[in-house]
């Protein structure tokens, strides 16, 4: 017997929602569906194979629905055997210099949402809105986005804020991790440590990302080394990969999504590190592009092969 929390057969691997879009095909928003729409795209899932699920903001936003609203959504996650292991933000920077106020306020409801489903983490990150250039672009990571200010005061303000929030999170008994993302302030690894460090609080950690950087056209710092730094701060982790090519003539980079099997990041090494430092929380699965829930489904099966047994 291994001294994990869970085995692989039953470590909660979630799938997230960034395959399905926020709108019906009549073009209304899946906020506002009725439950029989929710059990439609749900089935998908649950026919996939898994018995997770993160609701993922950018499709739902579960911690804005009415108490009524969310009993529906909770009985149809229940009738398909989906639980709720984690709630994922998206783009929900609260450092956002027009709705960062906004973000902040709803990051909260998010604690209190992810406290009464029984969720045990919550993923906040500093990233901002896409912009209209990267809205435009086949792969939004190919084009520059909005990036996190140079600026002391600004960065104070993200420690102060990702504190309130460990502090609330902490009091419901939730954990919180921080999404890595380019140009943020936690967009490399050693900018993550040291803001994690500064942080300082025991339920505030990393979401390991690191297929948002790898995906990046640009030079990278090796996911091998990344992982070095940051195996010790891991919360709940978002999971994907991606082949990357890199001309050394040139300079140019070409990056497309893969199954987590396929791609340049080797998670059987990655997840190794972690659980040496003792991970022992869900894993979502992601992918871009394609059939992306079949994809999360395959490297679903790839870490039931390569977790702890």
């Amino acid at each position: 017997m291994s001294d994990f929390r869970w085995s692989n057969e039953d470590w909660p691997i979630a799938s997230a929602m960034i395959p399905f879009p926020n709108t019906l095909r009549d073009g209304s928003p899946v906020q506002d569906a009725p439950a029989e729409e929710w059990a439609k795209i749900l089935t998908d899932v649950s026919d996939a194979g898994f018995t997770e699920l993160d609701p993922t903001d950018s499709w739902l936003r579960i911690s804005d629905l009415e108490p009524s609203r969310l009993d529906e959504f909770l009985s149809v996650c229940q009738s398909l055997g989906l639980t709720i292991p984690a709630i994922s933000t998206a783009r929900r920077s609260v450092i956002d210099p027009e709705i960062g106020d906004e973000n902040l306020a709803y990051c909260h409801r998010v604690i209190d949402t992810a406290a009464k489903i029984g969720a045990e983490s919550v993923c906040f990150g500093l990233f901002g809105a896409l912009t209209a250039e990267q809205q435009k672009a086949l792969w939004f990571w190919t084009v520059d986005g909005v990036k996190n200010p140079d600026d002391p005061a600004v960065y104070a303000k993200a420690v102060a804020r990702i504190q309130e929030l460990g502090r609330h999170a902490a009091e419901q008994k939730i954990e919180v991790s921080l999404e890595m993302y380019e140009d943020t302030y936690i967009g490399t690894a050693d900018g993550a440590v040291q803001f994690i460090e500064t942080v300082d609080m025991a339920n505030v950690g990393l979401n390991a990302d690191i297929g948002n950087l790898v995906r990046l056209h640009r030079p990278v710092e090796h996911w091998q080394d990344m992982m070095a730094k940051i195996a010790p701060f891991l919360k709940y982790w978002h999971v994907k990969n991606y082949t990357r090519v890199e001309d050394p003539i040139t300079g140019a980079v070409i990056t497309h999504p893969a199954p987590m099997e396929s791609g340049i990041i080797n998670y059987r090494a990655a997840i190794r590190m972690a659980l040496e430092f003792g991970y022992s929380s869900a894993f979502l699965c992601e992918h871009y592009g394609g059939d992306g829930l079949s994809v999360m489904a395959s490297s679903r099966e790839y870490l039931r092969r390569i977790l702890p047994k």
